[in-house]
């Protein structure tokens, strides 16, 4: 009987069991949606959490006072949102994506407004092709992250794989392109849940007010508070201030500022000071975080590091000291060609050649002697830099310019043949090693026969013929037979040992891009004559060094030997200007290693050059007194190279000076420009509205001429009122 009552009690047990987990699950069912049901619910929604860049603000870039030459115009953006644009499927999401790009596209081309178009393909004469000069963003169209074809496809390819890729159906050829653009735009720059997408930058009041009035038909659309990089005197300094742009390539993003938290689609610093203080100027981005739920849409945002702006620069460079130099530079670089082109037209029978009618570029340096500070560095001719960044064919003119190589910074980059102006430092060496003195005497009968048995035929020769001549007098006037006997004495080794520690061949320290320039000697050519030393003791053969070198070197003689290093930055400040972080301080790379006997009388021979030398003509007269050393520096071809190194006050030394004009011909004209940076720096000289260079005492006295005339103009008016008036009577 047992046995028979067994399967009933093992179905009675399963029946319980079953009823047990059930009540169980219905329980829990119960505490899920019942009593804890809000919560769960939360936690359901709030399952998605991802972080968000929040780009920081740019530090800004000031001149010494405080004038802006690049700051921060807050503008609006516009940017896609990924997380903002989901729908219930990925199909809907990407239509709906389409159409918002479409809608605004078709915005801003009403409005004359531009968008983001790296695309390097057009729809024409009904047919898609690429377009000319894009073969690199071609190659990379083609690659396998974007249109996945070979790399001989045709636009035509490429454009079926992106329509494909992209799911963009339904619209015009045309309209179709303009979608597919913006879309490989977006991969390109890995658009997604934490990585929004910028459309657009810069864009009108206009175009935002349509947008925030129509922000329920543009899923994942925004508009952002952004600033805009600014230029001032945009060919002022442009060499030196530098420009923003895109990354130059996926590989060179990837390789050095992706770990540094960069986003493709950021601009960095490319050139001049935003290059160099990328880092300074930046700033640090923050975050906040984003959740999102189980739907797609957005939940919350939390700032959980808030972004921190960048520093602010400020430059050694004085704006109106900066100005009044480019604008002599041009005025007297014309002015060259201007009279050679005359000279040569007044010499109908050919004879007359290079005066000067094939001058084109020249640069000048001012540097305060006491801090190394850099007051202002021009270059002929300059550009203008947002013109250059904006303008196609204007940056290809500039490329293209041979003549004048407008993109090359002449003042810290370009090269130049000294002649003269090297002689100084020669005499430093030779008077320090004991090659001659203060009493040395050397005849100049024009030609310099050592190496021709006495024969004047084929000898080196001077411009002139100066007798006996002491090392003073052989500076002032420029004498190459006392330097070619001094050079040929001193031996070329001596002789750029010297030149080195005056900062002549070697890197200044400068805070962007130069040139070392190049110290004739054995180490500029393969074999090295001793004739050649002759040339490189009066600033020929290979010597050629730029502005910047030949300035710090006139700072190094009024610096009793001690040479400054060359600085652009000033301070360095918080956003606000308030916080100094950093600050000048005069840093001495070296002593050149001259007694102070020595270097005083190689300037006393500087100051004659100005009393009594070969500037006398043009800078004699100046009311403070100056040291300076002219030069002519012969050309393979055209007309010479005139240069002018100096400082002033010449007892007090407060600034020092270079001036080059290639192929300049005439030392007067370079002179004219030492005169306006000396007005410049010691009477505050300007260049007022109607182009001309004026002092102040010169600003005021126009002003009170102007002043008179009206009031004689008003008296005269007046009187012949009262005539008319008596006449009627």
């Amino acid at each position: 009987m047992e046995k028979k009552n067994r399967p009933a009690g093992r179905y009675l047990f399963c029946i319980l069991f079953l009823a047990a987990v059930f009540g169980v699950y219905l329980y829990r069912l119960y505490d899920w949606q019942i009593i804890n049901g809000d919560t769960w619910l939360t936690t359901a929604d709030n399952s998605t959490q991802t972080t968000v860049s929040m780009t920081a603000a740019r530090g800004e870039i000031l001149d010494v006072n405080g004038e802006p030459l690049a700051v921060n115009r807050t503008g609006y953006a516009i940017v896609l949102d990924w997380a903002y644009m989901r729908l219930d499927t990925m199909d809907e999401t990407v239509k709906q994506e389409n159409e918002t790009i479409h809608q605004i596209i078709t915005l801003l081309d009403e409005k004359g407004e531009e968008w983001t178009d790296v695309l390097p393909i057009v729809w024409q004469d009904g047919e898609y092709v690429f377009l000319p000069d894009m073969d690199k963003e071609i190659e990379t169209l083609k690659g396998r992250d974007y249109a996945d074809v070979n790399s001989y496809a045709s636009a035509q390819l490429c454009m079926e794989s992106l329509i494909e890729k992209y799911d963009v159906e339904g619209y015009t050829p045309e309209e179709t392109r303009d979608i597919v653009s913006v879309r490989y735009n977006m991969t390109k720059n890995q658009f997604g849940l934490s990585n929004p997408y910028t459309m657009a930058d810069d864009v009108s009041l206009e175009i935002v007010t349509i947008l925030s009035e129509n922000t329920q038909k543009l899923p994942g659309v925004s508009i952002q508070v952004m600033t805009t990089r600014e230029y001032e005197n945009t060919s002022l300094i442009p060499h030196i201030v530098g420009r923003m742009g895109k990354f130059s390539s996926m590989e060179d993003w990837e390789n050095n500022y992706k770990d540094k938290g960069y986003a493709f689609d950021d601009s960095i610093g490319i050139s001049g000071i935003e290059s160099a203080f990328e880092d300074v100027l930046r700033g640090t981005d923050g975050e906040k975080v984003v959740e999102i739920t189980s739907m797609g849409s957005v939940a919350s945002e939390t700032v959980t590091k808030a972004p921190v702006a960048g520093d602010t620069v400020y430059l050694t460079i004085d704006k109106r000291i900066q100005e009044v130099v480019n604008a002599s530079l041009e005025e007297n670089i014309l002015g060259t060609r201007e009279n050679g082109e005359y000279q040569n037209s007044i010499n109908a029978d050919g004879r007359s050649q290079n005066h000067g009618e094939d001058c084109y570029t020249g640069g000048a340096v001012v540097m305060d002697v006491k801090t190394g500070a850099i007051l202002a560095a021009s270059t002929y001719p300059t550009y203008d830099s947002v013109l250059a960044q904006e303008d196609a064919s204007y940056y290809s003119s500039l490329a293209n310019d041979t003549l004048g190589t407008p993109l090359v910074n002449k003042a810290f980059i370009g090269t130049f043949t000294p002649g003269s102006c090297f002689k100084p430092a020669v005499a430093c060496a030779a008077l320090e090693e004991g090659i001659i003195t203060n009493s040395t005497v050397i005849s100049c009968n024009h030609y310099y026969t050592r190496f021709t048995n006495g024969s004047t035929v084929g000898a080196p020769t001077c411009l002139g013929w100066h007798g006996a001549i002491t090392l003073r007098s052989a500076l002032a006037d420029s004498c190459n037979i006392f330097f070619f006997e001094t050079g040929y004495q001193l031996g070329i080794t001596a002789m750029n040992l010297y030149c080195q520690r005056f900062g002549l061949g070697v890197k200044t320290g400068i805070e962007i891009g130069e040139s070392a320039g190049v110290l004739a000697g054995p180490n500029s050519r393969d074999t090295w004559y001793q004739g050649e030393t002759l040339n490189a003791a009066i600033g020929q053969s290979d010597n050629a060094f730029t502005p910047l070198q030949l300035c710090v070197y006139a700072a190094t003689l009024a610096n009793n030997g001690d040479r400054p290093r060359a600085t652009l930055i000033s301070k360095i400040t918080d956003y606000t200007r308030e916080e100094v972080k950093d600050e000048i301080e005069l840093e001495i790379v070296e002593n050149v290693g001259v007694s102070q006997e020595n270097l005083d009388y190689v300037k006393e021979g500087m100051k004659a050059v100005i009393t009594e030398g070969s500037a006398k003509s043009t800078l004699g007269n100046y009311p403070i007194e100056i040291a300076g050393k002219t030069g002519t520096a012969e050309r393979s071809s055209g007309s010479d190279n005139v240069t002018f190194i100096g400082y002033a006050p010449a007892d007090d030394p407060q600034i020092a000076f270079s001036v080059v004009l290639d192929h300049g011909a005439s030392g007067r004209y370079c002179q004219n420009v030492v005169r306006d940076i000396l007005d410049a720096y010691f009477y505050d000289a300007e260049v007022c509205e109607d182009g001309v260079i004026r002092t102040a005492d010169e600003r005021a006295e126009a002003a009170a001429e102007t002043a008179n005339a009206s009031s004689e103009d008003g008296s005269a008016s007046s009187a012949a009122s009262g005539d008319s008036a008596a006449s009627e009577a």
